[in-house]
C-alpha cells in the first residue's frame, strides 16, 4: 500500500472525526474550544488506533517465527534437538604447568613452601616406616 494513501486516508478520518463532533455541538453555538477538542480528540483516537496496530505488528514479527518453529517440531519428540554450538575463549591458552618438584625428605613450614624469613626444618613424615625426629 502507498503510503500517500495512508496518509490521506488518516486525514480523511480525522476530518470526519471533526466534523462529526462540531455537528452535535451545533454550527451556530461553536467556539474555538470546541474546534480544539474536536482536533485533539480525533488526533487521540487515531494516534491510539495506530499505537495498537503498531503493536500487533511488531508482536506478529517477534512471534511469528516462534510459533512456526514450534509448530514444525518433529512428532516423535516434544522439543527440538539441536547440535551444541561451538564457542571460541576469549582467553589466552593455557600454559604447561611447570615441572613437579623434586620429593625429598625436608618438607616446607607453612601452606606457601620456603619464603623470606622462613626457616627450613625438617618435620616428622607422615608414615612410621621412615624414620623422622619425634617433638
Amino acid at each position: 500500500m502507498r503510503i500517500w494513501l495512508l496518509a490521506y486516508g488518516v486525514l480523511y478520518v480525522v476530518v470526519e472525526m471533526v466534523g462529526s463532533t462540531l455537528e452535535s455541538v451545533g454550527w451556530p453555538q461553536i467556539t474555538a474550544l470546541d474546534v480544539a477538542t474536536a482536533v485533539t480528540d480525533a488526533f487521540l483516537t487515531v494516534s491510539v488506533c495506530l499505537a495498537v496496530l503498531l503493536a500487533g505488528h511488531l508482536g506478529l514479527r517477534r512471534w511469528a517465527p516462534l510459533g512456526a518453529t514450534r509448530l514444525q517440531a518433529p512428532a516423535n519428540s516434544g522439543f527440538l534437538v539441536e547440535q551444541p554450538l561451538g564457542v571460541r575463549s576469549w582467553r589466552p591458552a593455557l600454559s604447561a604447568l611447570p615441572p613437579a618438584a623434586p620429593l625429598g625428605r625436608t618438607y616446607s613450614v607453612g601452606a606457601y613452601g620456603p619464603g623470606w624469613g622462613r626457616r627450613q626444618r625438617r618435620v616428622a613424615p607422615a608414615f612410621r616406616e621412615e624414620p623422622g625426629r619425634l617433638l
